[in-house]
């Protein structure tokens, strides 16, 4: 197994993890309410996607 020649320091280690990050969800807006939603999903605001209702709404 490979060893490492020398330590890497902390602060190459914390440079090399800096683009290690969660990206932001990608919202779009529902057709029917104008909300954000998430894409390809059912509007948890009206319930509709792809402009038919599936999800009854109180």
């Amino acid at each position: 197994m490979a060893v490492p020649s020398r330590v890497v320091s902390k602060a190459k280690g914390r440079m090399r993890r800096a683009h290690i990050k969660l990206a932001s969800p990608n919202l779009v807006e529902c057709p029917q309410c104008h909300e954000l939603m998430l894409a390809h999903r059912v509007c948890k605001n009206c319930g509709y996607y792809a402009s038919k209702a599936v999800v009854e709404k109180k």
